[in-house]
C-alpha cells in the first residue's frame, strides 16, 4: 500500500483524497430522498419501514438515518382509549376515592375496597395489533390517541 502511493507521488500526484469512481454513491442522503420519505411518512404515519422501502425504493440502511437524523421522527405506539368517561362516572369515582381515602385513614381499609371493575364491551371490529397502532410522531409531538367509541355495544 505504501509503495503504491509512493509511486503516485513520484508520478506527480499531489493530492491523498480518493480519485472519482463510476457507480452508486457512498451515501445517497439528498434533499429528494428526504422529502420523499418525508411524503411516504405523511401520507400514511402508520407506515412501516418495509412499506417506505416499497414506496421509495431505498434501502432500510439508508432510510433509517434519514427518518431519524434528518426528519427527527421516531416510532411511537398510541395509546388506545376504550372510551370516555361521563361528568357523571367521573363524580361517582371521585366519590369513591375520597371513601376509601377516608376508610383508610380511620383504620377500617381493606384491599377488596379498591377492586374494581367495569361494563362489558364488546366490539364490532378489531381494534388492531399494538403494531398496527404504532406511527411516526416528530422530536417534540405527543403520541397521538386513538379513542374507539363508535364501534362498540355495552352489555349491562
Amino acid at each position: 500500500m505504501v509503495k503504491n502511493w509512493a509511486k503516485r507521488f513520484r508520478e506527480g500526484r499531489e493530492d491523498v483524497s480518493d480519485d472519482p469512481r463510476s457507480g452508486r454513491p457512498i451515501s445517497i442522503l439528498t434533499v429528494e430522498n428526504i422529502e420523499c420519505v418525508r411524503q411516504v411518512i405523511e401520507d400514511d404515519p402508520h407506515s412501516t419501514y418495509e412499506d417506505v422501502i416499497v414506496k421509495t425504493d431505498l434501502s432500510r440502511g439508508t432510510i433509517e438515518p434519514i427518518i431519524h437524523d434528518n426528519l427527527k421522527m421516531r416510532k411511537v405506539v398510541s395509546r388506545w382509549v376504550a372510551h370516555q368517561l361521563t361528568d357523571e362516572q367521573k363524580q361517582k369515582r371521585l366519590q369513591i376515592y375520597r371513601q376509601n381515602l377516608e376508610k383508610f385513614r380511620n383504620g377500617t381499609w381493606q384491599l377488596c375496597d379498591i377492586i374494581t371493575g367495569d361494563e362489558t364491551w364488546i366490539y364490532h371490529r378489531q381494534i388492531g395489533r399494538k403494531s398496527s397502532n404504532s406511527t411516526w410522531v416528530g422530536e417534540n409531538e405527543p403520541p397521538r390517541t386513538i379513542y374507539n367509541i363508535t364501534c362498540a355495544i355495552k352489555l349491562p
